[in-house]
């Protein structure tokens, strides 16, 4: 899978719970605009990243 390729999936799954993030945000007090949430999408991806890469490593080991 290319990079772009889990990029778009990672940020498609970060979507899915865009919502539930957001109320529990405003719960908490905290606004949440698109402004704010670029940087996080940014670690979330960088995140997601290095997990895919440790899940691939495991199971090239399990091979």
């Amino acid at each position: 899978m290319q990079a772009n390729d889990k990029t778009m999936e990672f940020m498609s799954i970060a979507m899915k719970y865009l919502p539930e993030a957001k109320q529990q945000l405003e719960e908490a007090g905290v606004e949440l605009s698109m402004e704010m949430i670029q940087p996080f999408m940014s670690l979330f991806t960088k995140v997601m990243n290095e997990a895919y890469e440790l899940g691939k490593e495991d199971a090239l080991k399990e091979d």
